[in-house]
């Protein structure tokens, strides 16, 4: 088998109208609605499902948890300029910058939480 990218994952969120403005917000992607009037978040190629808490669609993850995911996205964006969009958004810069390790090489990320305690990483290759 060789896999070739990867199309959605999902997100278990307490309340999905407040995750869609502070992604659509804070991270810049797209609500999209699709299916049954269901809502997901379009980031480049890929995108993320929601799913509210309690209300999952199925099937659906063992134990789905809202604060339990830890996400990178790469960005075109700067490191400075994201700093200075967190605070202009008035959102606390977790950790960062600090150099890590993505997929393809050495990142340049900064850390923020999601209104659910998620952890995400936005980053840009070095």
């Amino acid at each position: 088998m060789l896999i070739k990218a990867l199309d959605h994952l999902v997100l278990t969120v307490s309340d999905i109208t407040v995750a869609c403005e502070f992604y659509e917000r804070v991270v810049g992607c797209k609500v999209v609605t699709f299916g049954d009037n269901r809502k997901a978040l379009q980031c480049g190629n890929q995108k993320i499902n929601l799913h509210r808490s309690g209300a999952e669609f199925r099937p659906c993850a063992r134990q789905p948890t809202p604060g339990s995911a830890d996400i990178c996205f790469i960005t075109a964006t700067t490191i400075d300029d994201l700093i200075a969009h967190f605070k202009k958004c008035r959102v606390a810069i977790e950790e960062g910058p600090v150099q890590r390790t993505g997929a393809r090489g050495p990142i340049l990320s900064v850390y923020i939480r999601d209104p659910d305690e998620n952890l995400i990483e936005l980053s840009n290759y070095l």
